[in-house]
């Protein structure tokens, strides 16, 4: 018998139909063993040794594969053709051998495609494990370990309400905070376009002026209102005719197929896709031997592959969108043992995979893999001069014919930016033809700031300065995202205020670090490792040994300490030149302190250093001098049923909004998806909550309102999340009665005791109870079954200890909840148990007492 080990079910499923009746295919559901996440895993001492440890979920499979292979004449490891894949084999490989149960005859093969042909010539030409992919591997989760368990607690001691750095998503969270940055930076200019509605032979079309009074206008020649409407009354005085036309022919070449980065920029552009969503979707694809494997650099495409895309271009076109030879491309990778085939249709006579997000995707696929094989589009481009009889004033008309569609028939790459001008078609026009001029207009503009990063764009921003690598991109976004550093809306990245504190931090103390060049000569030594030009201690030596010290002398500095040095690096972005030449900093509470940054329980703030005589406070992110509570409040009007005055406030948890005053005030939160605020969406926000109507099914009202964690509907006690405030005031009875059912058959959270548990910490140093790492709906808590205590925002998850979590059990058991008397662990339930469980409690005793002896 031959075991053969893949990492999921379902593709174990699908490669035991091409196997023979002597091979059993098994799936080792992913990695099987980690670091422990404690102090220790990863000894720099002992030459960066790791100790490992087999994932508790993962025991019974893992016996199911030691319990095959002891019987296996051979054993034959088929993970993904990549580092991660080679690492899962390795891990198997180790597992098995430390339980005696490793075959004599291990084999590792890998194939691009989950195919028949190309599974069954993998198992005829097997390779041993490559030892340099598993070194690289290595190397990435040791640095990662490191960094992680020896920057985050100086994270935690040192500023309040932070919560993990990482290698890699520290600096891609500074790209979104540098990106705000330019945002604040940035200072409008104001300028005029002048353009001018023509037409010919019933054909209309636009011009603009780019010459006026004998000078060339750019973009931000005309700068204000008077010289533009001097332009414009030039231009609707003068008779301007064609002075000469000038036709280019154009050509535009199909981009290649897919690498990983360009699938998840594309399906985020098109499909409005997470680069966590495509990848799971991709991945599932590729399970089913619908694609090629879809983490990979490379752009070329197999032979055969594209013979099959040129037959099936001649079999859905005719033969001129065949072109004459087969395109070639090449990949930029620098790391040629980890550039595989491009993404494609395993067979591209199939247009069509699978419903909804999985059929979408595949038709991207497909279409781009195809449309990179086909003929080049030839355009004609137009240039049209038109002079007026003094020639001083000139206008330009550009346009653009499609004269041979090629793979434009099939595919068009999309593109963050905005659609081409030039693109529009003109009218036939020759020298001396003199078009009629319909309106002339004069038009404001104003400079933009660099817009803010979608995913498609951050994810080609990483990628062109080597920041990680594209088979990480997904869950370096995912994460920024779980620690709340950044926001999305509208599909565009916002920095929190969170994540902004954050990268202060490391810039002012650990600069070199989230440094994008650093970053990016890091990733080319561990592409060296797993080129086999470096050996990996040396590269983790090389960072430790300046890394460890400068963690160590960090962790010196009291918070205070900090907090002041924080106070002076971002000077700029808390206390910002007013330009009246008054003093930022000076308190417009009392009028005589000076303002500075604070660090408190629940993160960092603004206050008077009058303190405690001035308690004016703001928080860190109202930048500007926005008011505290006893600052002035901003008025915005009258209700008008009431005739109370509507006000905008700040408080030390944010912005609100107030009607009236005294004790019968009504006070609503400010949203932070909140553009701007006016009283019309002011009086909104107070009239919460608001009833959609009558349930059809119970009769009962649905409500829709905005809570501590969110927007959301409710209905019988039930809740369902809304994505935005806006929904609050948008969502109708159908859509409201669909998300409450979704929530109600597992749509929303997860059902309560249905989730596993993030760790196994042990049991209960005094009640023997069995404690558990779990994830709630408001973040990770611990529980023995019978009281659960939510972690401190003080203690990371990774780092939590036994003793630690007991004590938060004992103390969330001990504390009264709602009016009812603390509640009383074991020793209660002793003194109420009946007689037989009393019978045994003498047997019990003495497993405190072996724990004392241990200690």
């Amino acid at each position: 018998m031959q075991l053969v080990i893949v990492e999921s079910p379902a593709k174990a499923k699908t490669i035991e139909k091409y196997l023979g009746s002597d091979y059993r295919v098994l799936a080792s559901y992913g990695h099987v063993r980690d670091l422990p996440p404690k102090d220790g895993s990863v000894d720099p001492d002992a030459g960066f040794a790791m100790e490992w440890e087999n994932y508790a979920d993962k025991a019974k499979q893992l016996k199911a594969i030691a319990d095959l292979a002891k019987g296996a004449d051979r054993l034959i490891l088929a993970t993904d053709p990549d580092r991660e894949g080679e690492a899962i084999s390795w891990h198997v490989q180790e597992v098995l051998a430390k339980r005696k149960a490793l075959p004599k005859d291990v084999q590792r093969v890998t194939f691009n495609a989950i195919t028949k042909a190309a599974v069954l010539t993998a198992m005829a030409n097997p390779r041993e494990l490559d030892t340099d992919l598993i070194d690289a591997y290595r190397a990435r989760r040791a640095l990662d370990y490191l960094v992680g368990f020896t920057l985050s607690p100086v994270l935690w001691r040192k500023l309040p309400g932070a919560k993990s750095a990482g290698r890699v998503q520290s600096v891609s969270l500074r790209l979104i905070v540098d990106r705000e940055r330019e945002i604040e930076a940035f200072r409008a200019q104001e300028y005029w376009s002048v353009t001018a509605a023509m037409e010919q032979d019933g054909t209309p079309f636009t011009s603009r002026l780019v010459q006026w009074d004998g000078k060339k206008i750019d973009r931000l020649t005309i700068g204000n209102e008077g010289d533009a409407l001097a332009a414009k009354a030039a231009v609707e005085a003068g008779r301007f005719a064609v002075e000469r036309v000038e036709t280019k022919p154009a050509t535009r070449n199909p981009p290649p197929p897919f690498t990983t980065s360009t699938l998840q920029q594309e399906a985020a552009r098109k499909l409005g896709f997470s680069a966590d969503h495509t990848m799971r979707i991709a991945q599932q694809l590729y399970e089913d031997g619908a694609i090629t494997y879809m983490r990979t650099d490379g752009v070329q495409m197999d032979g055969s592959a594209i013979d099959a895309a040129r037959g099936a271009i001649a079999k859905r076109y005719d033969a001129s969108y065949v072109p004459d030879k087969a395109r070639q491309y090449q990949t930029k990778a620098k790391n040629a043992q980890e550039a595989h085939e491009a993404i494609r249709p395993t067979d591209f006579s199939r247009d069509k995979v699978g419903s909804g997000d999985h059929a979408r995707l595949y038709d991207l696929v497909w279409k781009r893999a195809l449309a990179s094989q086909m003929a080049s589009a030839r355009m004609e481009r137009t240039t049209v001069d038109f002079a007026d009889g003094t020639g001083r004033n000139m206008l330009r008309a550009t346009g653009q014919v499609v004269l041979f569609p090629g793979y434009l028939a099939l595919y068009e790459e999309g593109s963050d930016d905005s659609a081409d001008e030039d693109a529009k078609r003109l009218p036939k026009l020759r020298e001396g033809d003199s078009p009629a001029i319909k309106s002339v207009d004069a038009e404001q503009h104003f400079t933009q700031p660099p817009p803010r990063f979608s995913e498609a764009s951050l994810v080609k921003r990483m990628e062109e300065l080597g920041i990680g690598r594209p088979s990480t991109y997904a869950s370096i976004i995912k994460t920024l995202k779980d620690r709340a550093y950044v926001r999305v809306e509208k599909n565009r990245f916002f920095a929190e205020e969170s994540g902004r504190l954050v990268t202060a931090f490391l810039e002012r103390f650990f600069e070199r670090y989230v440094g994008y060049d650093y970053t990016a000569g890091l990733e080319d030594e561990l592409d060296d490792v797993s080129g086999g030009r470096a050996q990996w201690q040396t590269v983790l030596e090389s960072f430790w040994r300046d890394f460890k010290p400068r963690t160590a002398e960090v962790m010196e500095f009291k918070p205070s300490e900090v907090t002041e040095q924080l106070d002076v690096f971002l000077e700029s972005y808390l206390f910002p030149d007013k330009g009246d030449g008054s003093d930022a900093r000076l308190c417009p509470n009392c009028g005589d302190g000076r303002l500075a940054l604070r660090g408190g329980r629940y993160g960092a703030f603004i206050a008077c250093s009058n303190y405690p005589e001035c308690k004016y406070t703001r928080r860190f992110a109202q930048v500007g001098g926005e008011s505290g509570d006893s600052g002035e409040p901003e008025q915005l009007g009258q209700d008008p049923e009431t005739g109370l005055p509507v006000e905008r406030k700040s408080g030390r948890f944010g912005p609100y909004i107030q009607l009236g005053d005294g004790k019968e005030a009504k006070r609503a939160s400010i949203p932070k998806d909140i553009g701007e605020l006016d009283l019309e969406m002011a009086l909104k926000l107070l009239s919460l909550p608001r009833t959609i109507g009558k349930h059809p099914e119970t009769g009962n009202d649905i409500v829709a309102s905005i809570g501590r964690y969110g927007p959301y509907l409710q209905h019988d006690g039930k809740y369902a999340r809304l994505g935005a405030t806006m929904d609050v005031f948008e969502t109708g009875m159908n859509a409201a009665v669909v998300k409450l059912a979704e929530a109600a058959a597992g749509g929303g959270r997860p059902q309560r005791g249905s989730r596993e548990p993030l760790k196994v910490l042990g049991k209960h140093p005094r009640t023997e109870a069995e404690i558990k790492l779990m994830e709630g709906r408001y973040g990770p808590y611990v529980t023995d079954g019978d009281t659960n205590a939510t972690l401190p925002k003080t203690i990371a998850p990774d780092a939590l200890t036994l003793e630690e979590a007991a004590q938060l059990i004992d103390d969330r058991a001990a504390m009264p909840s709602k009016g009812k008397p603390a509640k009383k662990k074991a020793p209660a339930k002793k003194k109420a148990a009946p007689a037989k469980a009393a019978e045994a409690a003498p047997a019990k005793k003495a497993a405190p007492k072996k724990a004392a002896a241990k200690k």
